[in-house]
């Protein structure tokens, strides 16, 4: 009975971290891919003084490429999610750890430059800025602003567990032998 427990302990731990892998690409993929929904069906028209104003993601360059990013880092977690299964049931070896180690950094390095650029826009929208004469736009589009912002709250966090990602990956790839 001892040999039987002792073959199977060293798996454990190998399970929970498979288990915590395919976890975190899930949320990132649900994230990801409600952050994109939010940010491409984000509009808004008011009237001011006579004249009719539109907001949309597709008029700043920012929103856009946070858009795209946020596609890109869901297509690129549905297709992780589909190679950490398959890989994991057959024993992730180190050199495979390293590929989704840069996989994992290349995607949340991808995420993170669209949440950066969407939030330094989002910050001028709601409080402008008086130097450039830039004045905010968020008091008179606030259902507009207020989507942007749960958008790029939720790629936030699809960030934090791509970061999560990342430090697993990193560890399992420490054990290539060079």
């Amino acid at each position: 009975m001892e040999p039987k427990n002792m073959q199977s302990s060293p798996l454990k731990p190998y399970k929970y971290l498979l288990g915590t892998q395919i976890l975190l690409r899930i949320l990132a993929t649900i994230f990801t891919l409600a952050s994109t929904w939010i940010i491409l069906t984000s509009k808004q028209t008011v009237t001011i003084f006579g004249f009719e104003m539109d907001a949309r993601y597709s008029y700043s360059s920012a929103f856009k490429f946070f858009a795209f990013a946020n596609m890109i880092g869901c297509a690129f977690s549905v297709l992780s999610l589909f190679l950490a299964s398959v890989l994991g049931h057959k024993g992730l070896a180190p050199k495979n750890s390293f590929y989704m180690f840069l996989h994992d950094l290349i995607v949340m390095a991808v995420l993170l430059a669209g949440c950066a650029a969407a939030t330094a826009v989002g910050y001028v929208g709601k409080y402008g800025e008086m130097h450039s004469g830039w004045m905010p736009i968020c008091e008179h589009v606030d259902k507009f602003c207020h989507k942007v912002t749960n958008s790029v709250m939720l790629s936030y966090f699809a960030v934090f567990f791509y970061l999560c990602l990342t430090i697993i990956s990193a560890n399992q790839s420490r054990q290539i032998q060079v």
